[in-house]
């Protein structure tokens, strides 16, 4: 039986012929997602805000019915809450984010607490309403600094192994890659206000990695290739080392579309802004990996003989001795 191939053995696209525009039109919108994060900024959700928590223990239920009682607190109209199990399967933490005109009104932040709780505890026989808090915004905005700083963190890290692992050009390279793919992911939350919560760090986190991951692959390709053709034009090697790898990045980008696409259609609405990003992720991820990695070589100034080994005062020694 003939196996399908979706990237035929003989493919040779040249990619790097069109690198000069894919540049500038990733450079535009990654200026365009800057200014859209600076102007309209992000929506930031009871994570980052701060609001008001209720601690529920389900005592005729051995698990509590997250599902339901999202339904129920939805309904209500303020926004999407966090819910979260907390200690046993049958206690949950509900976390909602006070709309501006009531957390300026204690007397108004108040009411909407208690038709909370007086939803949950109707609608729910036996829910036992442990503990009412309020979840500080000077608290959750430090967390959203360091969840930033994080990010940032991470990037560095993964660009100085990639540093050390191949050549200061690839470090800079793949930290290029990295930052165009947060930052597009960050322009998306910012120009549909899809709410940024935790799940969103989480959900970035993920793409650095993928984005890494497709990469490193295509640098080691290149690395081989210039070993091998050390005389091969630097832009010909490059179109080449691609389309080697081709064949892994489709089957990897595919396969993971088809269960995205299947959550973003049929998944719950809580996970809607955590599969958007990751489905975006795969496309500027795949996308940035063969457009943004693979062509800053060129300008960075890597050469055929990057990795050749430095020839040592004992290799001059050896060659110019006479033998006997």
């Amino acid at each position: 039986m003939r196996l399908l191939k979706l990237v035929p053995d003989n493919t040779n696209i040249h990619f790097l012929k069109w690198r000069v525009p894919f540049y500038i039109v990733s450079l535009l919108l990654i200026a365009a997602s800057l200014t859209l994060v600076f102007t309209k900024g992000l929506n930031l959700g009871v994570d980052f805000v701060g609001g008001q928590q209720i601690q529920v223990t389900f005592t005729q239920d051995q698990e509590a019915p997250v599902a339901s009682l999202r339904e129920r607190v939805e309904a209500l109209g303020y926004g999407d809450p966090v819910i979260q199990r907390s200690g046993a399967e049958n206690q949950v933490s509900v976390r909602f984010r006070l709309p501006p005109e009531i957390a300026e009104n204690p007397e108004a932040s108040d009411a909407m607490t208690t038709r909370v709780t007086s939803a949950i505890t109707e609608n729910f026989p036996g829910a036992r309403i442990d503990d009412l808090s309020a979840v500080s915004g000077k608290v959750s905005g430090e967390l959203f600094t360091t969840a930033m700083y994080a990010l940032v963190l991470a990037m560095i890290a993964i660009a100085i192994y990639i540093w050390i692992r191949f050549e200061w050009q690839f470090g800079v390279g793949a930290l290029f890659a990295l930052f165009h793919d947060v930052v597009l992911t960050l322009g998306m939350f910012a120009l549909f206000q899809f709410e940024f919560d935790l799940k969103i760090i989480a959900a970035i986190l993920t793409i650095i990695g993928y984005s890494l991951n497709d990469t490193i692959v295509v640098y080691d390709r290149i690395r081989e290739n210039m070993k091998k053709y050390r005389r091969m034009p630097l832009p010909e090697l490059l179109d080449l080392s691609v389309n080697e790898t081709l064949s892994r990045t489709v089957m990897t980008s595919l396969t993971l579309l088809i269960v995205l696409i299947s959550l973003l259609v049929l998944g719950p609405a809580s996970l809607f802004g955590f599969t958007a990003a990751i489905t975006l992720g795969i496309f500027v991820g795949t996308y940035s990996s063969i457009y943004m990695a693979a062509p800053i070589l060129i300008w960075l100034g890597v050469s055929s003989d990057s990795f050749v080994p430095a020839e040592g005062p004992g290799d001059r020694a050896e060659r110019v001795t006479p033998r006997p």
